[in-house]
Order: C-alpha cells, then structure tokens, then sequence
C-alpha cells in the first residue's frame, strides 16, 4: 500500500484471555518480551494474559500491564518481520506507554511496573460504585460538554475521551453520570454505560495524577526516535523532559483521540496498524478519517497480513 504507516497502540478494555500465545510460540522476540514482563514484576504475567481466569486478567492493576506487554511484543514481531517504519506512533490512553516504548522514548521495563502501578493507583482513587463512564452517542462534543456542566452540581463530571465518530465519553461520580444519561436520552441521544471499575480521565483521578508523579520521578526518559503524537494535546512531542508531565496529566483530562487521529493523517499515512489486542481503535479512525484504513495487528493473521501491505 503506498503512503507511510503509522501505529496506533490500544487501551484498556482490549484485554482478552488467550492475547499473544501465538506469537510466543512462534517467535523468540515475542517470548523474550514476556519473559522480561515477567521478571520485572515478579509476577506470572505471561500466564495470566495466556490461560486468565479472565475476571483477574481484567483487574485494571493487571489489564494495563498485560496489555502493554501484548502490544509491545507485536511491534517488536512487526520489526522483525516486516518493512515497518512508521511515521508517526500514538495510544489511546494506557496505549500511549505501549506508544513510547515503541519510539524507543522509555524502556519497556521501566514502562511495565509504571503501568501497574498506574493501574493500581486508578483503582485506589476512588471507592468501588462511586464513580462511572458512560459513552455518549448522537450528540456533538460541544453538546455533551454543556450537559455535563448542567447536570453536575457539586459532583465531578466532565468528557473523558473525546472519540470521534459522534462518541464522546463521560467520567465522574455515578449520580452524575446517571443524571447526564437522562437528559442526553431526553436529546435523543444513545447512552450505554461502560463497564469499567472506575471514571478515568476526570477530576477524581487526582489523588492516582500525584501517585504516579512521583512514581515517574526516578524514571529516565529519551527524546522519541520516532515522532508520537501525545493525547493530551493532540500534538507531536519533542523532548523527554515533556513526557513525564503528559503522562501524569492523562489521568485527569480527557483522550483527545479525534484530533490525535487528524494529527496523524498530516503526516501523509493511509495504513493505520492497531498494533495490541483489539480492533476498536481501527472503527474510531474509520469513522474520523476514511482514508485511513485500518489494520488491528493483534495476533499471527494480523501480522501476515501487515506483512502484505508493508511489503
């Protein structure tokens, strides 16, 4: 396919039992990666991803390393195997590490405790059943912003991840969330409550933000070989010294994922590798930008498939 590819590294909730066996019984690179996963946590991360039980696979203290590690380990297989050379990476999210890692920007040991200690902080912010997302369908960002103001009182409540595609989705307290769900429905609007254990990307993620700040403080970072464009601002990041800051500030703003994708079509790509488990990321870039077509690289189809188009 002509025209550079870019990279796109998904987030959590792409997290699926059985993610990445098949390229460790196929390459060594592959089994290399999750055996350092597993030394630098000192956990079997390798046999959770592989074998689950899915319900702790889905612990975000979990999931986020997991996840990282799989999508870590198909870029290292893409680099490998095929002509990939990207142009530009970016991630939604947790995918924003895997993004980093790739640009060669953070060491990947370093990236995997960070993210499970991500993880684990997001979980302690705020106490189960007090907080929710929900995806918002139908209504402009604007809209979905004027309604939360509206509706959330003393409560926290705000767009966490501004999707593209008529998507927008809120994070806050659960009553607030439930509130804004009645009225986007009065609207006309689509409201489906996200099955997630706490509201990312919102004001109550504070207490994880200066958690994983000074977690990040001993961490040494490296100006991208590869440019990446942050979900914070929407922008290519330039030096190291940005990163630790960006990374601490997802926590409470939202993913700006529609102007990240447009980001990435100035730099001339038409393939878009969703490089993880997961193909959500390749349906939000469909809607936002046609002409970039959309491959999820997950697994070994997904990667002889790269192969032909990289060819």
């Amino acid at each position: 396919m002509a025209g550079p590819a870019v990279c796109l590294f998904p987030g959590q909730g792409s997290q699926r039992v059985g993610m990445g066996r098949d390229l460790v019984e196929s390459f060594p690179v592959a089994r290399r990666t999750f055996e350092e996963a597993d030394e630098r946590l000192d956990v079997p991360l390798s046999r959770l991803c592989f074998d689950g039980p899915e319900a702790v696979l889905q612990l975000t203290e979990n999931a986020q390393p997991a996840i990282l590690t799989v999508s870590v380990c198909v870029y290292r297989v893409l680099l490998e195997t095929t002509r990939l050379s990207p142009a530009a990476v970016c991630g939604h999210s947790l995918g924003e590490w895997s993004a980093l890692v790739a640009a060669d920007a953070l060491d990947f040991g370093d990236a995997v405790r960070a993210v499970r200690e991500r993880g684990r902080l997001m979980q302690e912010a705020v106490p189960a059943g007090e907080g929710a997302m929900a995806a918002v369908l139908g209504l402009e960002a604007d809209a979905v912003a004027s309604l939360c103001a509206e509706v959330a009182g003393s409560d926290v409540l705000a767009p966490a991840n501004l999707n593209g595609g008529g998507q927008i989705v809120v994070a806050g307290h659960t009553r607030a969330v439930e509130r804004l769900a009645d009225r986007a429905t009065a609207k006309r609007a689509r409201v489906q409550r996200l099955p997630v254990s706490a509201p990312f990307h919102c004001a109550l993620m504070a207490p994880a933000a200066a958690g994983l700040e000074r977690f990040l403080s001993p961490v040494s970072f490296r100006t991208p070989a590869v440019p990446v464009v942050t979900i914070v601002e929407a922008r290519v990041v330039t030096s190291a010294a940005e990163l630790p800051s960006l990374l601490v500030r997802q926590l409470t703003t939202p993913v700006r994922w529609e102007e990240t994708v447009r980001a990435l079509v100035r730099f001339g790509a038409r393939l878009a590798l969703e490089v993880g488990p997961g193909r959500v990321l390749c349906g939000l870039t469909r809607r936002i930008e046609p002409t970039l077509v959309g491959v999820p690289v997950g697994d070994l189809d997904g990667i002889a498939r790269a192969r032909e188009l990289l060819a």
